[in-house]
């Protein structure tokens, strides 16, 4: 950041006052300190990350699963566990392993957001929201998802409450505070929550207990914590080694923070990944930037750390924009790269139906189901994570090998291999035709195209021709 000094000609100085010039110099200099103190405030609440090395042991039936984030209050037009829980069978048949429940706690009336509120401002963290059906429903739907060999995991928000959980008159000691001792929000913005203050141990205590209930009470496998890294880091490694009393359990950072890995978390967001893929969609970005991404993520973060990869979830969609919005006509291409590199992939409600609408957050607004090729589409990939072990996550999986083409602006290659399986992944980022060669000896065997079937024999060099956006998914 530069703060350059303008002439005093631009403010309309004909002649040299010095008294003027002294009082605009004054000016720039006020200007500086805040700007600057605002800068190194920033930067201390956003320390730069350390390496890490050490990871938390993960379920080994987590390793080939597809995360599906399920959008209870839209997903059906009762938006009910009960309606939801007719839809498993079905997403059974796509391959899904995991589903992610967003909050299921009920949510605070008190400076509530629209008619409905925020899943995310918690009213009771030890009941079930009456709208979406009563506790035997959920865990009726937990059953039925066990029965059918899938786990369950749910949103957790630990960071605040609503304004009128019942802890603000049974624990307010529990709440941060201003200096008139008011309770705060967490962030401006976010006027409907308050936040809590990890200071007090007792707290640590209650919220583990929170957590612990579910599994026992219900039997599900883990939990997706919302702004996981604005909650202590050893709070997370103090529930997380209880939990796994309990059962061994999943747990889903919302946070791109290397420690969490350590012992507390088997995954967490690849947001800088996302941001990538949208910048590239723009014209802003070429597709190098994904190889500088993975180079820079891997010194960072656990070798069996798992990333999640995603092109959409309810915050996106809800307030950036749908996938097609952002992606445009890339979306197959990126969402294909969100499955094969290395990392975990995430499905949102309602993208199996080619979902092009940004969902209403805090009113009723039901997904609308269609017969799409997306279904079809999205099938095969979490299928193909299923069976091919290359595409392991964490360090089971096989390497990623970029492979060097003419045109590495345009187009983003790579192969992954384990044992006698092995992909390459072949697509243009781009929205012109790209006649490129690609060179290197992983390239050469035979292969046939997931999508359409054709089978492929390449040598160590190839030169092909791509229309814009067009993605190949050769598997061996």
């Amino acid at each position: 950041m530069g703060l350059g000094v303008n002439s005093p000609k631009k403010y309309g100085f004909q002649k040299k006052n010095r008294f003027q010039v002294l009082k605009v110099s004054i000016i720039f200099l006020i200007a500086f300190i805040i700007l600057t103190s605002d800068f190194v405030s920033a930067q201390t609440q956003q320390p730069q990350q350390q390496a890490v090395k050490e990871s938390v042991k993960h379920p080994e039936w987590s390793r080939n699963q597809t995360i599906y984030e399920v959008n209870i209050r839209q997903y059906s037009k009762g938006g009910t566990f009960k309606d939801f829980e007719a839809q498993l069978p079905r997403l059974k048949e796509m391959g899904v392993g995991i589903l992610w429940l967003m909050p299921i706690n009920p949510i605070g009336e008190k400076n509530r957001k629209g008619t409905l509120g925020s899943y995310y401002a918690v009213k009771d963290y030890l009941a079930v929201n009456q709208e979406f059906g009563n506790m035997d429903d959920f865990k009726s739907l937990v059953k039925k998802t066990h029965q059918l060999g899938m786990k369950i995991i749910i949103d957790w928000v630990a960071n605040h409450t609503s304004w009128d959980n019942e802890l603000t008159k049974t624990h307010p000691e529990f709440y941060a505070k201003d200096s008139a001792g008011n309770f705060v929000a967490p962030v401006k913005d976010w006027s409907d929550v308050i936040k809590l203050d990890y200071n007090n141990k007792d707290l640590w205590k209650y919220m583990k207990d929170a957590l612990a209930f579910w599994i026992k009470q219900a039997d599900i496998d883990g939990f997706r914590c919302d702004v996981a890294s604005m909650v202590p880091t050893p709070f997370w490694d103090y529930a997380r080694a209880e939990l796994d009393k309990i059962k061994p359990v999943f747990m889903l950072a919302e946070a791109e923070v290397p420690e969490l890995h350590a012992k507390a978390f088997d995954m967490t967001y690849s947001w800088r990944l996302y941001h990538i893929f949208n910048s590239i969609a723009s014209g802003d970005s070429s597709a190098d930037a994904i190889n500088n991404y993975f180079n820079e993520d891997e010194k960072l973060y656990p070798k069996d750390a798992y990333r999640m990869c995603f092109t959409t979830n309810h915050d996106e969609n809800s307030w950036n924009g749908t996938e097609f919005e952002r992606l445009k006509n890339g979306v197959e291409a990126f969402s294909v790269l969100a499955f094969t590199v290395k990392g975990f992939p995430l499905l949102y409600s309602g993208q199996e139906t080619g979902l092009n609408k940004r969902l209403n957050f805090f009113e009723r607004d039901p997904i609308e189901w269609k017969d799409s090729k997306y279904k079809e589409f999205y099938t095969k990939l979490v299928k193909l994570r299923l069976n091919n072990k290359a595409l392991l996550s964490g360090d089971k999986g096989g390497e990623m090998i970029s492979i060097p083409s003419s045109n590495e602006k345009a187009v983003y290659s790579f192969t992954r291999e384990k044992g006698k399986d092995k992909i390459l992944v072949i697509t243009n980022l781009s929205d012109k035709d790209q006649t490129v060669t690609l060179s290197a000896d992983k390239i050469k065997g035979s292969y046939k195209d997931l999508f359409t079937g054709k089978k492929y024999s390449l040598k160590n060099k190839e030169e092909m021709t791509l229309k814009p956006w067009q993605y190949l998914l050769l598997v061996k």
